[in-house]
């Protein structure tokens, strides 16, 4: 067995199909089901509720009245999977790898005093399901990926007057993931499995300033950045890898991989145009080019397999990537407004390094919502979003002279409900 037919299963938390998540690479847009309304234009600048913690910890000096804001986001994606072909030949392509999946969120602002304001937020900034089908023809490079970052932020804002505010938040971030693939000596033996597991808690942060620049016109900056993880966890190797009679198939190895998410900085403009509409747009810049690579460390393994099993590294190679967004929301009447929204996002892959689990493209969303007010203190959100991404190809090889090669075609409906009560 060489070296590479392993490397492809050990991209933990990193080589991940994103077709379900409405932001590039594998992190996730959903945490705010108002600023999903309007496609998330003016994620640092609008301030509309409680999840402004994420968006932008500033935002909490316009929130006058303790509210709690909390949601989900449901994500049904799909992917056509044509011209394939593979080597060894045969299997399946069915495209049906991504769940229908939740996304939830909860935050808690309470004002203190005219300048000072505290809150807490728990939400996810990435994460993953994909599972594709048994007899998937790409299972060599690639047959099933779960990774969930749950991130807790603690988050002060200080209003130094009417116009200028700014706000902190350290972020307590935990990281679970597991990543399997099958596993094959020869073209004529059977398959074996080889399953990754690991976890880690690291620390980082959310900085943000929002200022009030006219009457009718509010601009944020909002900063998140990088978090390094140290992912502690074994690898499983179901597969008698020395071809010997009586050779115990499962082995299992104490497995370590560094990992860090990318920091992203967001500019946004909030501009309200008269008592009935306000317009939003803004930009995102996150830095996917540190995954240039990722490194695997193996330990306890036997030195006649240290070859295919000790330290390996697999090419990533992703590049910063530019979102943009406009939106709107139109005050109806007292009780409702209606909002929508347009964004476009880069994907951080390269057409040499795509895998199975990583078949994204450039995307494009459109998104529509609403907000329904029955009362002052009560108000109920609602969000649609629709992603269509650009076609992209798959040209996969390993040196045991499997191949797995297929055009992808994805899109995602979102659907998303939240609520915010002040007290």
């Amino acid at each position: 067995m060489k070296k590479v037919m392993l490397k492809t299963t050990l991209s933990l938390a990193v080589t991940l199909a994103s077709t379900q998540l409405f932001a590039s690479g594998f992190a996730l847009n959903e945490q705010s089901i108002s600023g999903m309304g309007t496609g998330f234009a003016g994620r640092s600048s609008s301030a509309d509720d409680a999840s402004t913690i994420v968006g932008n910890p500033a935002g909490m000096s316009r929130i006058k009245r303790e509210q709690v804001t909390g949601g989900v986001a449901f994500i049904d994606a799909h992917t056509d999977i044509s011209d394939a072909s593979s080597r060894p030949n045969g299997g399946t392509n069915k495209g049906d790898m991504v769940p229908f999946m939740g996304v939830p969120m909860g935050y808690y602002v309470k004002p203190i005093d005219d300048h000072w304001a505290f809150g807490i937020g728990v939400y996810a900034p990435f994460g993953l399901v994909t599972d594709y089908e048994n007899g998937f023809a790409g299972r060599y490079f690639g047959s099933k990926s779960e990774v969930k970052i749950v991130t807790l932020q603690p988050t002060v804002s200080y209003a130094f007057n009417d116009k200028v505010s700014i706000g902190f938040g350290p972020t307590i971030n935990r990281i679970d993931g597991t990543l399997e693939s099958n596993l094959s000596i020869t073209q004529a033996a059977p398959d074996g499995k080889v399953k990754i597991k690991g976890d880690d808690t690291a620390l980082g942060y959310n900085i943000g300033v929002l200022v009030q620049a006219t009457d009718s016109t509010r601009v944020g900056l909002t900063y998140h950045s990088k978090v390094k993880y140290k992912l502690d966890g074994d690898t499983k190797v179901n597969y008698n890898v020395l071809g010997l009679i009586g050779q115990n198939p499962n082995q299992k190895y104490d497995a370590s991989l560094d990992l860090t998410t990318p920091e992203s900085v967001d500019f946004s403009v909030t501009h309200q145009l008269d008592d009935k509409w306000t317009l939003y747009a803004g930009s995102t810049w996150t830095r996917w080019s540190r995954l240039k690579e990722i490194t695997v460390e193996n330990k306890g393994v036997p030195a006649v397999l240290n070859g295919q099993f000790g330290t390996i590294t697999e090419e990533q190679n992703w590049h910063d990537t530019w979102a943009h967004a406009i939106g709107a929301s139109y005050q109806l009447n007292k009780e409702w407004v209606l909002r929508t929204g347009l964004s476009v996002d880069q994907a951080p892959t390269n057409n040499t390094d795509r895998s199975p689990r990583i078949p994204t493209g450039d995307r494009k969303i459109f998104s529509l919502g609403a907000g329904w007010s029955p009362t002052d203190d009560l108000t109920i959100d609602v969000a649609y979003s629709y992603l269509r991404e650009e076609s992209v190809k798959i040209n996969n090889t390993n040196d045991r002279g499997q191949t797995y090669n297929a055009k992808y075609e994805n899109w995602a409906n979102g659907f998303g409900v939240g609520a915010t009560y002040r007290f």
